[in-house]
């Protein structure tokens, strides 16, 4: 199945059979992405009296509690809230779902011991694109990071310059293949998402970022379309389920 879609005047093919899903799935298991310092996520079978909800145990159904946190264990997208002392569900930040995007490979630059994904490097890659969303794919691309237990790592994370010249450049949604956009330990400064949301100053509502995405090394940088797939939960970030349409 194919759709034809017009972007600022010029005419694209999709192809809806072709999804290229960049999320990473949530596993009850040592090998689940992990960070934050937390223990892996919990699939569970209910227990009430002498009933287990588990179909090899005798239940009629498979009927399981799931303990997760979603900035921890998996791909999730977040609000201003996640950040704003009152707290906006993410849940009513996006009033639809599909959005122009690229994708681009960045290489983060060795600062001290620090990774940094600078502003100049990604307004290179971008060459005068401004798409709605933007995907960050860090390099090395490894299948590694679809397992990574990130805490204590200090990951490579995005400069405050190179955020504050997504939102001038009027980026909406912003996703990345690392647990963070900030550095890991960084005392609660939290820089890179306050200059995307631009808060506290007017802050950004309708402005989302996602973390812990994977990017295959099969999706080549490039435009797209992006089908922002978010869990409704009234929450500061739900688990999401980001996916990409090659534009033809």
């Amino acid at each position: 199945m194919h759709a034809t879609l017009k972007i600022k005047d010029e005419l694209y093919t999709i192809n809806l059979q072709s999804p290229l899903d960049i999320s990473i799935p949530l596993r009850a298991s040592n090998a689940n992405v992990r960070a934050w310092y937390l223990d892996s996520p919990k699939i569970e079978p209910v227990r009430l009296d002498n009933w287990v909800g588990k179909v090899s145990e005798g239940a009629s159904v498979n009927f399981n509690t799931i303990t997760f946190n979603p900035h921890a264990h998996g791909t999730h997208t977040e609000g201003v809230g996640h950040i704003s002392e009152k707290v906006h569900s993410v849940n009513e930040t996006l009033s639809h779902f599909f959005y122009t995007a690229q994708v681009i490979s960045v290489a983060p630059e060795k600062v001290g011991d620090d990774a940094i994904i600078p502003a100049i490097e990604i307004k290179n890659l971008l060459d005068g694109n401004r798409p709605e969303a933007l995907i960050i794919r860090t390099l090395p691309n490894t299948q590694e990071k679809k397992s990574k237990h990130w805490s204590h790592s200090n990951w490579p994370y995005l400069h405050e310059d190179a955020a504050r010249y997504l939102r001038e450049l009027g980026v909406r949604h912003l996703l990345i293949d690392l647990p963070s956009v900030d550095k890991e330990k960084d005392g609660g400064k939290l820089l890179a998402h306050k200059a995307f949301w631009n808060c506290p100053e007017a802050p950004r509502h309708d402005a989302t970022i996602t973390e812990l995405i994977y990017v295959p090394n099969s999706v080549a940088d490039g435009k797209y379309l992006l089908n922002l797939q978010v869990a409704a939960f009234e929450n500061d970030a739900a688990p999401s389920r980001p996916v990409l349409y090659a534009l033809e």
